[in-house]
């Protein structure tokens, strides 16, 4: 077997043994976000969220403000007044105001950075995640897609309050469902879209660069289609006198 084989065996018992790690993470089915990171509006909303609900907590160290001003057609001013709340700077990366030290006294573990999370878990993973949020019997907030996670519902005023409805399966108590105990600020339907939002952005800057790379590969295909007729006709040209 050579070398080639070989690493195409290795990836796919990777993607295998990955997918079997997120669907053993939890009993919530994984939904479709339907992102779309050239939705310019979609991206600006998305780091908007991300700032507030985020990044107190979470850095995101591989982005820079400026790159995203450029990405998200920002401009400088409009970055400093909607989305730096700390003292840092324009050329600066996006970094958490919470230490790993003080992550690891309040919340048990210190929070990851999640610059590139959408690649790592995936934004259907994340989608669902965000959505599937609830209070156990004890009062603490659970979730479906990563039972027993540290982190709280922090966009829980906007969603409301789900509660778990149970099924017995032979002698173990499962979650059938959620149901809305307290109704959020956003109806279901607002609250899908404010996380698709923000799973957008996250998808972004786990890769800046697809934004151009896509934008590229538009134009390389239109190369590649006309380039095609041309040489077809070149061809034909060629041969006509031969048949």
């Amino acid at each position: 077997m050579n070398r080639i084989s070989r690493l195409v065996i290795l990836g796919a018992m990777a993607l295998v043994v990955s997918n079997v790690a997120i669907a053993a993470s939890g009993s919530a089915h994984i939904e479709h976000a339907g992102t779309n990171v050239r939705d310019t509006h979609s991206l600006q909303n998305g780091a908007k969220l991300f700032v507030s609900y985020c990044l107190s907590c979470h850095s995101a160290s591989y982005m820079r403000y400026n790159r995203l001003a450029d990405d998200l057609e920002l401009t400088e001013e409009q970055v400093t007044e909607n989305l730096i709340f700390s003292d840092a700077k324009f050329g600066e990366t996006m970094k958490s105001a919470m230490t790993s030290e003080q992550g690891t006294e309040w919340l048990g573990k210190a929070p990851p950075d999640l610059s590139v999370v959408a690649r790592s878990r995936g934004v259907d993973w994340l989608y669902s995640y965000l959505k599937t949020f609830y209070r156990d019997e004890y009062g603490a907030w659970n979730n479906l897609v990563f039972p027993n996670a540290s982190m709280p519902h922090v966009m829980w005023r906007l969603q409301g309050i789900q509660k778990p409805v149970y099924e017995t399966v032979g002698d173990e108590e499962v979650i059938d469902q959620l149901i809305m105990e307290t109704p959020g600020l956003q109806s279901p339907e607002e609250y899908d879209e404010t996380v698709r939002d923000l799973v957008t952005f996250l998808e972004y800057m786990s890769e800046p660069a697809q934004l151009k790379r896509k934008n590229i590969g538009v134009w390389v295909m239109l190369f590649l289609t006309v380039f095609a007729l041309l040489a077809y006709a070149l061809k034909a040209e060629f041969w006509r006198d031969v048949h």
